[in-house]
């Protein structure tokens, strides 16, 4: 049975740079198998951890709809699609990643959630561990990219407009029944200790603060993947501690 680790929070949280971070503890830590999964349509898990993705359920999605006789004739449509997606899967040394990509036309990304939801939904009983990175903001729940979740992580900065919004996350997670068997807030760049009064009242778990990194900085600035983060540095070990409050929901 796979554990589906889900991130969300708004733009700019760096909700993307936990996920690769959590991806590179779960392969350290030889925990299990593993599936990434960049539900986000700009999409830079890949680059993060150091890995060109090729095929993306977009570029699939958009080279089917500009040469549609790519189509083998009785086969359907449906079936080909979740065929090429699965074939997109990237197979990278201690983890598979597989990328929403940019589809193109309207109500394509529609669509296209509805494809990554169903071949995730295929995919995640061959791995022990799920990381799935979905898109900033609260759209991709509202088509419910991610409907089930052993852990929801949601990244917030420290700031009250950053806390709101992760609130809402929450609000519309438990709107629309989206099935998360718990919700974890985590404050990232953190300047200062958190007063848990500022923290609203929700149905999460608070994990903690990560504060910023200096050697995280300079590789996000340099344009260099996360995997040449020291092992020792600040974040990998504050992220670490908080890692295992999040894997011991699993055993």
């Amino acid at each position: 049975m796979s554990y589906v680790i889900a991130m969300a929070g708004k733009g700019g949280t760096g909700k993307t740079t936990i996920a690769a971070l959590i991806a590179r503890i779960i392969i350290g830590e030889k925990l299990g198998s593993l599936l990434l999964v960049d539900a986000d349509p700009n999409s830079n898990l890949g680059e993060l951890l150091g890995v060109n993705i090729g095929e993306s359920v977009g570029s699939i999605l958009n080279e089917l709809s500009f040469h549609p006789e790519i189509l083998p004739e009785g086969f359907p449509k449906e079936r080909f699609i979740e065929l090429k997606v699965q074939g997109a899967v990237c197979e990278e040394k201690g983890f598979d990643i597989l990328s929403m990509g940019k589809p193109e036309g309207p109500g394509c990304y529609c669509y296209a959630n509805n494809v990554l939801r169903s071949v995730i939904g295929k995919l995640v009983n061959n791995y022990d561990y799920v990381v799935i990175d979905n898109e900033a903001g609260l759209e991709h729940l509202s088509r419910k990219t991610t409907c089930v979740a052993d852990a929801l992580v949601v990244v917030s900065d420290d700031s009250s407009i950053g806390l709101k919004s992760a609130a809402r996350i929450i609000d519309l997670v438990d709107s629309l029944k989206i099935g998360t068997k718990r919700n974890f807030l985590l404050i990232n760049r953190s300047r200062t200790d958190i007063i848990n009064d500022k923290i609203p009242a929700r149905d999460w778990f608070y994990l903690g603060r990560l504060e910023n990194d200096p050697g995280l900085e300079k590789l996000s600035f340099d344009g260099q993947p996360l995997t040449r983060l020291d092992n020792q540095a600040k974040i990998f070990i504050q992220l670490k501690k908080i890692g295992e409050k999040i894997w011991s929901c699993s055993q």
